[in-house]
Order: C-alpha cells, then sequence, then structure tokens
C-alpha cells in the first residue's frame, strides 16, 4: 500500500499546476478583455476618435491600474473555486427537496458569500472605469435651505448591488445547472482550438444570462430598493437629494444609459469568470499519458496498472481510464508493454491489473443497473429486497460466475451513488435496498397512499399474490427482470421466516408512549402526503434518478473501449496469449452489462432523450450518458466478434450468453 503522499502526486504535480497554468492565461487575457469593456462602455458614435483617446488614456491611469490589480486577484479567487469545487461526476438531485437540499447547504453558503463580494469588487472597477455619475458613492450636494452636505449617489449604490446580485444569480445557476461539472470530451483537439470553439458560447452566455439577472435585479429593487438605500445612508450618514428622482421608481429605472451600463458591467463579469471556467476545464481535462511499466521501483506507483487499481483521486482515475482508452487504439508500442510478461516470472502483471479494474467497473454497473431494476417495476410500483434479493436472473449469475475467480472479491453495495464508485474500502454494513436518488422511499412522511398500497407485500398464500383473478381489480404489466422462483411442492405455501415470531418478539411490546408517538407520527405522515405541495417536493424525478445511476458512465465507456480494443489487439499482436485466458470473463462481464443495459431502457423514462440547454455554460452532456454508454457497449461486442468470428464458439460461457453471443455474430442485435 503506497504512502498518503505518494497517492497525491498526480493532485500536486499535475492537477495543480494545471490548474495554476489556466489562471495565468485568464489573468493574461484580462488587459484585452478590459479594454474592450471600455471602448464599449464610454463609445460615441459622435466622437469616435475622441472616444478612443480617452479610453487609451483610461487605461494608463492610477485608477484603471489599481482596479486591474484587483481584477486580477478576483480572477485568481475564481480559479481557486473552480479547484475547489470541480466534479467529474455530476450531482443530480432526483427530487425538489434534494435540489433546495443543495442551495441551502453551508458549503454552497460560502461560496455564494464569496460570489457576492467578488461581484461587488468587480463592479466597483467597472463604477470606476465608466466614471462619470458612477464613479463615486457620495457627492457634495446642496440641500433647498442652501446648505451644502454630502449625499447619496445611488448610481453607484445601484451598480454596486447589481454586481452582488449577478454573483448572487451566478451561484445558484452554478448548482442548477452543475457548472463545476468537468467532462471529457470524445473527439481530441488542442487547447488553442478547443478555446476558439468555445469562445462564441461564452460570449452568447454571459450577454444572455447577464440580460436576464439585469431584468430580475430591476424587478427586486424595485420593490425593495429603498432597504439598502436607507441602511447606506444611515451607516455612511449621507444624506438623500431631493431634487433627483429616485432610482427605485419606474421613471428612475426607465434610464436607457443606466439600464445598458449594468448589462453591459454584468456582462464583463461573467464574461471574465466563464473565460476563467472554460481554461479551467480545457487545462484539467487534458490528455495524460500514464507510462505502463517502470524500470525504477520508486516510479512504480505512477505506472498505468497501479494508478487504476490502487484508490485514487476521480479525476485521477478518468484521465488513467482516458490514457488506456487512447493507448488501446492508437498506441501499438503501448499495448506491447500491456501484453508482456513480467521477468522474472513470467507472469502479465500489467495485463490482469488492468483487466481486473475494468471488469470490476463494469460488474459495479451491472449490479446497480440489476439493483434498481428489482427494486422498480415496469410500472412505477417497487418490489420489496426480500423479493428481489433472493431471485437473481441468469445474466447476473453468469457474470458473478465468468469473473469471481478472477475478480478480487468486494463488498457489495446495491443502490451505491455513484460519486462514491472507486471507493472500493467500505465496509460490509446492512444497507437499505431503497436508497435515494434512485428510489421512492416507501417509507417517507410524504409518500403517497397508493403507492404504498401497491408496494405493500403480498404473503404467498394470499389469494392476491401470483396471476390476479379479476383484471377490473388490478391490472399488472410484464415484469421486465425474469426471475425463478422455488416449486411448491403439494400445493401448498412455504412458511415465511418472518410470520414465525422469536422469543425475543413475543416477550417485547411497545409501551404506551411508543404506541403513542408511533400512532401520531402516521397522523402526520398522513397529513402531509395529501398536501400537493409537499408531494411536489418530495416526489422523485424519474428522468434525473435514471440519469444519477449512469452518472459516472465516462469510466465505464473508456473501460468497455480500452478492454474491446486490446482484446482485437491480442488477436495479432499477444505473443503469449495473456489475454485469451480472461477472454470468458470479459464476454460474460459485457453480456451480462447489455442485457441489464437493455432492460434499463424498457423503463418509462429511461429511453427519453433529454434536450440539451444550450444558454448556459453548464455542461449537460451527463445528460446522454447512457445512450453513449449503450452505444458503446455494443460497438465493443461487435468489435470482439468480428475480430475473433467462429473461434468464439469454443469460448466456455453460459448457455445464455452462447445465444446472445450468437446473435452478434450472425449480427441480429
Amino acid at each position: 500500500m503506497f504512502s498518503t503522499e505518494q497517492s497525491c502526486w498526480f493532485i500536486r504535480k499535475v492537477i495543480c499546476w494545471r490548474a495554476a497554468a489556466s489562471i495565468a492565461w485568464a489573468v493574461l487575457l484580462l488587459p484585452p478583455i478590459t479594454a474592450v469593456f471600455v471602448i464599449l462602455s464610454r463609445f460615441s458614435l459622435l466622437h469616435p476618435i475622441h472616444t478612443i483617446s480617452e479610453c487609451f488614456s483610461l487605461l494608463m491611469s492610477a485608477s484603471a491600474i489599481f482596479s486591474f490589480i484587483l481584477l486580477c486577484g478576483v480572477i485568481i479567487m475564481v480559479g481557486f473555486l473552480n479547484l475547489e469545487y470541480y466534479t467529474v461526476i455530476p450531482t443530480i438531485a432526483c427530487s425538489k427537496i434534494a435540489m433546495f437540499g443543495q442551495l441551502l447547504h453551508p458549503r454552497q453558503f460560502v461560496n455564494t458569500l464569496v460570489h457576492c463580494i467578488m461581484g461587488i469588487i468587480v463592479a466597483w472597477c467597472c463604477a470606476v472605469t465608466i466614471g462619470g455619475r458612477y464613479e463615486t458613492l457620495g457627492y457634495p450636494c446642496t440641500q433647498s435651505d442652501g446648505s451644502t452636505q454630502m449625499c447619496l449617489n445611488e448610481y453607484h449604490l445601484i451598480l454596486l448591488l447589481a454586481g452582488a446580485f449577478v454573483g448572487f444569480s451566478h451561484s445558484l445557476l452554478g448548482v442548477i445547472y452543475n457548472m463545476n461539472y468537468v467532462s471529457f470530451t470524445t473527439v481530441q483537439q488542442y487547447k488553442y482550438l478547443r478555446f476558439k470553439g468555445s469562445l462564441p458560447l461564452v460570449v452568447k452566455c454571459s450577454a444572455t444570462q447577464a440580460l436576464y439577472s439585469i431584468r430580475n435585479y430591476i424587478v427586486v429593487y424595485f420593490f425593495l430598493g429603498h432597504i439598502p438605500r436607507a441602511w447606506i445612508c444611515k451607516t455612511l450618514n449621507l444624506h438623500l437629494n431631493s431634487s433627483i428622482h429616485t432610482l427605485d421608481s419606474i421613471a428612475g429605472l426607465l434610464d436607457l444609459s443606466l439600464l445598458y451600463h449594468m448589462w453591459i458591467s454584468a456582462t464583463f463579469l461573467l464574461f471574465t469568470w466563464y473565460i476563467t471556467l472554460l481554461l479551467f476545464r480545457i487545462f484539467v481535462t487534458e490528455v495524460y499519458s500514464f507510462p505502463v511499466q517502470s524500470s525504477f521501483t520508486e516510479d512504480a506507483h505512477q505506472c498505468l496498472p497501479k494508478v487504476l487499481s490502487e484508490k485514487q483521486s476521480v479525476i485521477v482515475k478518468f484521465l488513467a481510464l482516458q490514457d488506456l482508452a487512447l493507448l488501446s487504439q492508437h498506441s501499438p508500442s503501448r499495448r506491447c508493454e500491456v501484453f508482456s510478461l513480467s521477468q522474472p516470472g513470467g507472469h502479465p502483471h500489467n495485463w490482469n491489473s488492468i483487466s481486473r479494474e475494468c471488469l470490476s467497473l463494469l460488474a459495479d454497473l451491472t449490479q446497480r443497473l440489476v439493483a434498481y431494476h428489482d427494486t422498480v417495476a415496469t410500472n412505477g410500483r417497487a418490489k420489496s429486497l426480500s423479493t428481489g434479493s433472493e431471485r437473481k436472473s441468469s445474466s447476473g449469475t453468469s457474470v458473478t460466475s465468468g469473473t469471481e475467480e478472477f475478480m478480487s472479491p468486494r463488498p457489495t453495495l446495491l443502490m451505491k451513488t455513484p460519486a462514491s464508485v472507486f471507493a472500493r474500502s467500505i465496509g460490509r454494513g446492512q444497507q437499505s435496498p431503497l436508497t435515494a436518488p434512485f428510489t421512492p422511499e416507501l417509507d417517507s412522511p410524504f409518500t403517497s397512499p397508493s403507492l404504498r398500497r401497491l408496494t405493500a407485500p403480498l404473503e404467498q398464500c394470499s389469494p392476491w399474490y401470483g396471476t390476479v383473478q379479476s383484471p377490473h381489480v388490478m391490472r399488472r404489466a410484464p415484469k421486465l427482470w425474469s426471475a425463478s422462483t422455488d416449486s411448491q411442492i403439494n400445493g401448498s405455501c412455504p412458511p415465511s421466516p418472518a410470520s414465525v415470531p422469536s422469543p425475543q418478539q413475543e416477550t417485547s411490546k411497545p409501551s404506551l408512549l411508543t404506541q403513542f408517538l408511533q400512532n401520531r407520527k402516521e397522523q402526520v405522515k398522513n397529513f402531509l402526503a395529501k398536501r400537493v405541495l409537499i408531494m411536489y417536493l418530495f416526489n422523485k424525478l424519474p428522468e434525473a434518478s435514471s440519469q444519477a445511476l449512469f452518472a459516472d458512465s465516462q469510466a465505464h465507456i473508456w473501460a468497455l473501449e480500452g478492454l474491446s480494443y486490446l482484446v482485437q489487439a491480442s488477436f495479432s499482436e499477444d505473443q503469449f496469449g495473456v489475454v485469451q485466458t480472461t477472454l470468458p470473463s470479459i464476454l460474460s462481464c459485457m453480456l451480462g452489462l447489455q442485457e441489464a443495459v437493455d432492460r434499463h431502457f424498457k423503463l418509462p423514462h429511461a429511453s427519453s432523450k433529454p434536450l440539451r440547454w444550450s444558454s448556459s455554460m453548464g455542461d449537460s452532456t451527463y445528460k446522454t450518458l447512457r445512450f453513449a454508454l449503450r452505444a458503446t457497449l455494443k460497438t465493443a461486442i461487435y468489435r470482439i466478434t468480428t475480430t475473433f468470428g467462429d473461434h468464439l464458439n469454443a469460448v466456455q460461457v453460459s448457455t445464455e450468453h452462447q445465444k446472445r453471443l450468437q446473435q452478434f455474430l450472425e449480427y441480429k442485435e
């Protein structure tokens, strides 16, 4: 087992330097962006030459240099927040209340507060740069009695509050649209080409979001603008100029020059932040080439097999799997290192480590899909764990039997959250089968009575068990996941273990206080379950549940591509036959996953392809990962069958998998 310093080497030596490079480029791009903002904010059609010369003289002034230093600090802070909050596995809220929970999380509260402060700083720099009536917060004014006092410059105040509101909106939209999600591109491009291609989208998203944010801010300031104005006046001992209209009125807000300057300032703020985010995504997802094997023992933890097999950060795992998928396609020399034998000993350690980790990832996804199918039925009702856990499909059995001697034993987590898919060292604790966000919580106080009635466990001796005699009472659709039940002898129902009372259950009876609290709890549940708003907040979103189930499928896509291309190349490049020894396990694992994926897509909400939201910088590729996984899985199996052909008939797999394999050989899938 490697030390903590060795396990974090990639974060210290690669990820942090990539983040620093993205911040440096964002700072270098800040002067031309600021110059464009100054020209747009001060441009005059009547005097264009004078405006340009005035803008250049302003950029060389002391106030502009000080503002630039503050903007550089804001860019560095935004880059640090990107490094702190980024993720390669998106957090998908499967209900409205879960989304509110993410928005109200203390970590998100700190993020929102920091964005509001940075928005005020950027708005102050914009106000100083624009100058004129926006330059200072207070100015000397003459009252009606002839005395001179310091009055509040509400134009400056409204611009500062607009920056805080835009920062607040940006932070909330970052949670809603998963802007901290970093996806990997399918087509590899140079960083400059990626930046150039994404620049029009950044401009469009910045201008559009700034327009909507200023619209919402105007509405809020119209109703609540007097509160911060009065507080600022009282705190700084400023007065209001009675000779001019306040800006929280229709006459004050219908100022086209004010609206334009607020919109251009918000666009500048969002554009600098989005540029920093775009550069961070480009640098972090750049391909990293891991060595397959090393001649030095101290560098063994940096090799690809060790990085894949050991417990690492998720970003390291993803980059290692991406490198595996690329070397399996485009690098014959590195493939030879994967197929090589160790000296001395002659063992294929590289291939064993790589294939074991890939098969483990695919087996974990298969178990998740099987557990999801055992929990959610075709018509939306959930099945109990006792029924789903005792019944096993033939594909699940074949996958386990095909890989149990090749893979190390791991704890089975039925409904594991996708974000923890790489966390192997989890204890064998008893877990509930109905775990959010994938399945409806039947014990929740907000579950509808009809769902609880449908999901109530039935006794096997009950006349309602099995086939329903009357179609007018209950209609059942055919189940997706086939299961074999034990044959009953003499037509009698086997005794249920739950129906046999234990001595402890007979002696222990609930007290009167416990019964009273339980009754009150049930009354509260029934009362809240009848409220429409409560049901709206707590009902599960089936589409989001399906997306959360495949949230980490990019890793499985690379594992499928890496395995299939290596198996294809082994037909002519594997001199020692190290791949053929594990070919049955690979085929069984892929075919079992293909069966589970096909059954998942028969669910009502799994096959509906969501529309991509193009007016936001949030990456929505995670919504279509399940479709990409299905296509990659079928392509991987066809890649193997077309290479080996009829030789696969000699591979030892189960009878059901042999039939499905024959369909691939005959191009009938």
